[in-house]
């Protein structure tokens, strides 16, 4: 016989609901896995809402007449705020987690519905994609923490697993949309589709999802069948005891070691969201669409896995095993990605292969290692799970704006590429049969070009049609709009067109480097490498639970 202890709360009417969605029992099964599939979708629907813009770069860039710089610092900016708010979000182990998640999608959503799309400026621009950002920095620690309180240990890889799929499925409807839709929709369409769909999610989130009370997640559950132990513990806990010293238990190695580590293992994902458009457009000439098309590659195969080695890692009850090989087959794949990363003869094919080995391999290091981090930092003080996260929350986002700052440092090519790159294609184009006559006469022009049009000297333009007919004149004269943008811009842009892949290699070695400092910190965080050992654990686990169960009922 075992007893349960109910923690007496007043139940709200409907419309206090709306704001007070703290719950006095651990859920039902049913009840579980809809919170966490809402919890999962939302994510969805933020980080749709936060990556569009990237799909739509180029376009962006051309509509308020920006340099690649500004754009690059728009998201060092956005990401910045993010940090910050992220550590304003390890709060939520005072407020709670799903009143973030809820009306923080709602004014994300209508940010994208009619802020960004009107900003009638950069500035402006700027401003309100700071604030998605900020918005986006507190759920990404309150989501994380939500699925947490609803996953015991055993389950948890599996329901991190499912959660990571929202950045990952969120980049998938993106370059799915925008390369379905591109042809006959506006960069200002494409962001309103992502806000609608936020709103959508906004409403189901409002009436459906709720939290545990501080007294049942400040816990930590192993198993189900830890639920009765669980409630009847609630009644002797203190939460506001349980919350002191959070900050200060969170300082140590295994949780801020290994959110850098984890930070710095996901910069090619990073480059994967912020600049494969731009890398497939100045290097292998790809369209907006077309390169989005190729990121569904690495994002489908990366959901997949992420679900799939979670049910696994849960399994067997390890998680550093599936670190280890992720990280070092990741490494393997992204090492041949940038020999090929020069090679103007790589295939569309080739490169879908390989981003899918790093979308595969990198979830099989990922999704254990959200398992193992959310129970490290239960292993010092369960009722700090949002600070833990927190910490994770604002490296992260540190790690993604600096990593942002430097592409244009060490890919200095992009910068004419993606400003007068197509201004340059276009004037070679139209003024080709001009430029050949032009070249066929270097001094002639190189003369003529000292004076306007109304102006040549009599005796220089007798000399020109000596040489040149008066038709290959006129033509010339046509043409000088595009022969002035090519004479500005075309041997910089011809320059930077032959230094391009090289350097973006640079950066592919890079992201390289970042995964191969992941690999040592996988050594400092909990859990066993042997899954004979932690099935022991578990089996003794459940022993004591049914010892304190049985000690309470007497």
């Amino acid at each position: 016989m075992t007893a349960t202890v109910s923690v007496p709360e007043t139940v709200p009417n409907p419309l206090a609901r709306l704001w007070r969605r703290e719950l006095p029992h651990y859920p039902d099964t049913a009840r579980r896995y809809l919170y966490l599939a809402i919890v999962v979708v939302t994510t969805v629907v933020l980080y749709y809402e936060l990556y569009v813009q990237y799909a739509v770069a180029t376009s962006i860039i051309q509509h308020y007449g920006m340099t690649f710089r500004d754009f690059v610092w728009i998201s060092v900016i956005g990401n910045a705020v993010g940090a910050f708010a992220s550590l304003v979000a390890g709060l939520a182990d005072r407020w709670g987690r799903a009143n973030l998640v809820v009306y923080g999608l709602l004014v994300a959503s209508l940010l994208l519905v009619v802020g960004l799309p009107a900003a009638p400026n950069q500035t402006a621009y700027l401003v309100l994609f700071a604030a998605v950002s900020f918005v986006e920095g507190i759920v990404l620690v309150a989501t994380p923490a939500l699925i947490r309180d609803f996953s015991p240990q055993l389950g948890r890889a599996t329901a991190m697993g499912y959660w990571t799929m929202g950045p990952v499925i969120g980049s998938l409807v993106v370059t799915s949309v925008t390369s379905a839709t591109l042809d006959s929709a506006t960069w200002q369409d494409e962001l309103r589709y992502s806000g609608y769909a936020g709103l959508l999610v906004f409403v189901l989130a409002l009436f459906g999802l709720r939290e545990l009370s501080p007294r049942l997640r400040d816990q930590i559950m192993v198993t189900l069948r830890d639920r009765a132990l669980v409630e009847a513990r609630a009644a002797g806990i203190d939460p506001e005891q349980q919350r002191s010293g959070h900050w200060r238990q969170m300082m140590r190695l295994d949780v801020v070691g290994s959110a850098f580590a984890i930070s710095v293992f996901l910069l090619f994902y990073f480059a994967a969201v912020g600049n494969f458009v731009v890398f497939f457009a100045t290097t292998f000439g790809y369209t907006e669409q077309r390169a989005n098309a190729l990121a569904n590659w690495y994002w489908a195969p990366n959901a997949v896995a992420l679900v799939v080695v979670g049910l696994l890692s849960d399994r067997l009850r390890v998680r550093k095993p599936f670190m280890i090989v992720g990280a070092l087959g990741c490494m393997a794949a992204t090492a041949f990605f940038a020999t090929r990363a020069t090679q103007p003869t790589t295939g569309y094919y080739t490169f879908a292969a390989l981003c899918a080995a790093v979308g595969v391999l990198s979830g099989v290091a990922y999704a254990p290692w959200m398992a193992s981090f959310t129970e490290t930092v239960e292993k010092h003080n369960p009722a700090a799970t949002a600070t833990g996260l927190a910490v994770w929350g604002w490296i992260i986002r540190i790690v993604v704006a600096v990593s942002a700052a430097f592409v244009p440092v060490v890919v200095t090519a992009v910068t004419p590429l993606v400003e007068h790159g197509t201004q340059v294609a276009t004037a070679q184009a139209e003024a080709g049969p001009a430029l050949a006559i032009v070249q066929a006469h270097p001094q002639l022009f190189a003369e003529l070009a000292k004076y306007p049009p109304n102006a040549i000297p009599p005796t220089l333009l007798a000399q020109a049609t000596q040489q040149v007919s008066p038709a290959d004149l006129q033509t010339v004269a046509k043409a000088q709009p595009q022969l002035t943008v090519l004479q500005t811009y075309g041997t910089q842009v011809q320059q930077a067109a032959k230094d391009g892949p090289g350097q973006w290699q640079t950066w592919w070695w890079i992201c390289f480097a970042g995964q191969a400092v992941f690999l040592p910190f996988v050594f400092t965080m909990t859990g066993r490498w042997s899954p004979r050992r932690a099935r022991e654990d578990a089996e003794a686990h459940a022993a004591a639970v049914e010892r304190e169960l049985a000690a309470i009922a007497d």
